[in-house]
């Protein structure tokens, strides 16, 4: 299943339209403010461990491939579990993302399963498994809340970069 979150720009801050903190607790829910910029997130959930037919993986594939070869894709916001090994299906979209001068930040989920004498050793197996420099990857807890403000500031910049020298690349192909 693909699930897709408007992300408006509001006086130069972003929020997500659709979640729990944003929703008035009446009945009667206000229309998230209407502005000319726009962003939406792809979440693509569990796409290196779906189960479904080759037909259905067939499609899954060319519509990630459609998103990603977009020319204003600003970027992608990849969630790895720190506890996981990097799968084959994980290693050929930073192929993927790598190829197409795609702008990548890896958000490492799941922190606080993981000792906090071993998590440092962790993102760096993950980073140099995947290929990623440093101001790529964040580690994140949800949980406990660590290294969510940095993840939100990253997006922040990620979405604020013009993807223009990526347009200029894609149509020069």
């Amino acid at each position: 299943m693909l699930n897709v979150f408007e992300m408006p720009l509001v006086r130069g801050e972003w929020c997500v339209v659709d979640s729990e903190a944003n929703r008035p607790s009446a009945p009667h829910r206000q229309q998230p403010p209407t502005t000319h910029h726009a962003f939406y997130l792809l979440d693509l959930p569990g796409y290196g461990y779906a189960k479904a037919s080759h037909t259905d993986l067939r499609a899954y594939r060319l519509l990630i491939t459609h998103v990603l070869d977009r020319a204003r894709l600003a970027g992608v916001l990849w969630l790895l579990d720190i506890r996981r090994e990097p799968s084959d299906d994980d290693r050929a979209m930073q192929e993927f993302f790598a190829e197409r001068a795609i702008p990548v930040l890896a958000a490492v989920t799941k922190s606080d399963a993981v000792a906090r004498s071993a998590r440092t050793q962790r993102e760096r197996e993950l980073r140099s498994a995947l290929e990623l420099e440093a101001d790529q990857m964040i580690v994140t807890s949800a949980r406990k809340g660590e290294g969510i403000e940095e993840l939100r500031e990253a997006i922040a910049g990620l979405i604020r970069k013009p993807p223009s020298d990526r347009e200029t690349q894609i149509r020069t192909e």
